[in-house]
């Protein structure tokens, strides 16, 4: 068969028309997988560094995967109410969520650890628990209630209040105040506080009408919500705090199990890259919050490790006694974090 001049040109003026129905192809082959979360909206660059990082996320795993997984990101519980996102997740109703664990301590009450009073004192802390017998075994939890974990997130915390700083246990009594988790109530009404459990993207509301007089929540929080807008004092986070909480980016497992073995590898490899800006991000904040405050004249106190103590001698009789009595399960869960110093 002869080639002739002719049909070298036809073949090369179809390539751009295969090339481009290839990558049509490609495009309408895409998976889109859908992020929900409780906070701000920003972009890739400014913001909420977690919704930074569901950006990031997204971006490059978009990059790694040529385009094979899209991403839609839904900032403040747009997509579904925050509570909700966890049960979601489980059933493959959502793909992924970035969750504060605690969250969802009503549906399996194991994962009230991940924001244990006094329990966590340090960023260093926190990540221990990754690589010891705790991180595995509430992976392995995850993983067995539909849940994948793919970012290990830990944010410090500090309390925003209308009136005086909370620093002391004594300076509860008598307080209407959000902790942010089961055990973390129990805690501050031992101590005398007044519970009203809401989510961090619905304190401010509360604040402004007064059926909350304070709030406990992470650093980054504090900034998003805005909520030295309607408060005194704030004690801040910043080198000691009762307050840490594993707050992750997660996947559906089903979800996450449908993917290619190159999907999951990128989704896996991007989530633990992450993990070093979550943290750096979550210092930034401990460090900037204690400013937005002092700009709007509000009364800044920070914790020592004197004050922490006497806040884990109530936490341990009321919050960590209470969480071991719930089943030997969540005994268990509270013998391997306390293993990790």
């Amino acid at each position: 068969m002869s080639i002739t001049r002719r049909t070298v040109l036809k073949g090369l003026a179809a390539a751009p028309v295969a090339i481009a129905a290839s990558r049509f192809a490609r495009a309408a082959d895409a998976k889109v997988i859908k992020i929900s979360h409780q906070f701000p909206g920003g972009s890739i660059d400014k913001g909420d560094f977690r919704d930074r990082l569901t950006r990031k996320f997204a971006a490059e795993v978009e990059k790694r995967t040529n385009g094979s997984l899209k991403f839609e990101i839904y900032p403040g519980s747009s997509l579904m109410k925050t509570v909700a996102q966890f049960s979601a997740l489980r059933k493959g109703a959502l793909d992924m969520s970035l969750y504060p664990l605690a969250y969802a301590g009503g549906e399996v009450q194991e994962l009230n650890i991940g924001l244990m009073p006094c329990m966590v004192t340090s960023y260093d802390q926190g990540f221990a628990w990754k690589k010891a017998e705790i991180g595995r075994e509430l992976t392995k939890l995850l993983e067995a209630k539909g849940v994948k974990m793919i970012t290990w997130i830990w944010q410090a915390g500090g309390t925003a209040s209308r009136s005086k700083p909370v620093v002391e246990p004594d300076d509860v009594k008598g307080l209407k105040i959000r902790g942010g988790s089961r055990e973390m109530d129990l805690m501050l009404k031992a101590a005398g506080g007044i519970i009203s459990s809401v989510p961090s993207n619905e304190i401010y509301p509360a604040m402004q009408t007064g059926s909350l007089d304070a709030a406990v929540t992470s650093s980054t929080s504090l900034i998003s919500f805005r909520l030295e807008e309607i408060s005194k004092a704030l004690t801040s986070g910043k080198g000691k705090s009762f307050w840490y909480m594993l707050e992750p980016l997660i996947m559906s497992k089903d979800v996450f199990d449908r993917l290619t073995p190159a999907q999951q590898k990128a989704v896996t490899d991007v989530g633990i890259e992450l993990e070093s800006f979550a943290t750096a991000s979550a210092k930034e904040d401990d460090d900037a919050v204690v400013a937005v405050y002092k700009k709007v004249n509000a009364k800044v106190v920070d914790m020592d490790q004197n004050t922490v103590n006497r806040w884990r001698k109530v936490a341990e009789e009321a919050a960590w006694t209470d969480f071991t009595k719930r089943s030997a399960e969540c005994e268990r869960f509270l013998k391997m974090a306390k293993a990790v110093a």
